[in-house]
């Protein structure tokens, strides 16, 4: 209890929080749940919360862990951002802007995604043998 009172969480850490999941009658395993710590409520008195947030095969989850719950076997501190905020919930909204944008990104060829980039590459290709082949003709030889 006063390990975690004492557990200096901010937002903007990345942790990993082991959390007890019953699986039978009495038996109980560990599970980690890893990602960016949103926000810290009610301070450091009993009921005191802190939401965890982590993109899992392309959705994202958040969890709300009491600090102080028996199920929460042990909270681990990976590494430490400087933010500027005291709740990061803005977060959730850069992250669907950032995926609609990739998605607009993509382009529907001929039944398969091609993206801009393989469309640029493809075109730069394409004047580049041309103007080879232009100079070709013209019996000079072409400077890189």
């Amino acid at each position: 209890m006063e390990a975690r009172k004492n557990l200096d969480l901010r937002p903007g850490d990345t942790i990993r929080v082991w959390q007890k999941i019953e699986e039978e009658k009495g038996k109980y395993r560990l599970q980690a749940f890893e990602g960016l710590v949103l926000a810290r409520k009610h301070g450091t008195e009993p009921g005191a919360t802190f939401t965890v947030r982590r993109v899992l095969s392309g959705v994202g989850v958040e969890k709300v862990f009491p600090l102080y719950s028996p199920l929460v076997d042990k909270i681990e501190i990976l590494k430490r951002s400087r933010v500027r905020r005291a709740k990061l919930y803005y977060i959730r909204e850069k992250v669907s802007r950032e995926a609609r944008r990739q998605l607009r990104r993509t382009r529907v060829i001929g039944g398969s995604t091609t993206t801009e980039a393989k469309l640029e590459a493809a075109a730069e290709a394409e004047v580049r043998e041309e103007s080879e082949s232009v100079a070709a003709e013209a019996g000079t030889p072409e400077k890189n």
